[in-house]
């Protein structure tokens, strides 16, 4: 049995301690600000699953589920889509780098969907609206017992990549705090001028 998640330790600690998490597990996080932290995980789930079913390392995907909740929360009548986070393109290019790697790429799917299918599970009934990022159609402990079988020591160096990338809830409260305090205001309006602060 592999040793990942103990050789990962520190990262698996440091990622529940982020504040955005936090934010997500109290239950009162804003409808836009959830919808903006899907809108930016589709592309880098997107990009990840669909190298990663190359290698038949993955039985489920989560990209269409978080498609779905975004539409769920993000007014179809704003003409703005949420602001992307510059982390976003810097993941893609990183899976671009190893997909030709199947071990790479499954630390990758142990950081991003044991947690959606561990962690995930309470999470699911804090966020606004249906959650469907967490429900899963196949049993959940079946589908860890799944990648655990797939996983071995030596992902535990692009696991730890894989835990930077993920908890780039840092990146995410530090852009917001250096917006204007009603960036979701603005959003919702239909007024940008807030935003272009966000990114230089």
């Amino acid at each position: 049995m592999s040793n990942l998640k103990e050789l990962t330790w520190e990262h698996h600690k440091n990622a529940e301690r982020q504040a955005f998490v936090k934010e997500l597990m109290s239950g009162n996080i804003l409808k836009e600000r959830y919808a903006t932290l899907l809108f930016n995980l589709h592309p880098q789930y997107n990009i990840l699953e669909t190298f990663a079913r190359l290698y038949d390392l993955l039985d489920t995907r989560r990209a269409p589920a978080i498609h779905a909740d975004y539409h769920e929360l993000w007014d179809e009548t704003n003409e703005f889509q949420p602001p992307t986070l510059p982390v976003v393109k810097e993941y893609m290019d990183h899976i671009m780098s190893i997909q030709e790697d199947p071990d790479k790429l499954m630390a990758h799917i142990y950081v991003r969907h044991m947690g959606d299918l561990s962690g995930g599970q309470m999470i699911s009934k804090k966020v606004p609206g249906s959650g469907t990022m967490y429900k899963f159609e196949d049993d959940v402990n079946v589908l860890k017992e799944k990648i655990r079988t797939k996983l071995d020591d030596s992902m535990a160096d692009e696991a730890k990549i894989a835990f930077d990338f993920a908890t780039f809830s840092n990146a995410f409260a530090s852009i917001f705090d250096s917006c204007h305090p009603t960036l979701f205001t603005h959003l919702t309006e239909g007024r940008v001028e807030s935003l272009s602060a966000c990114f230089v």
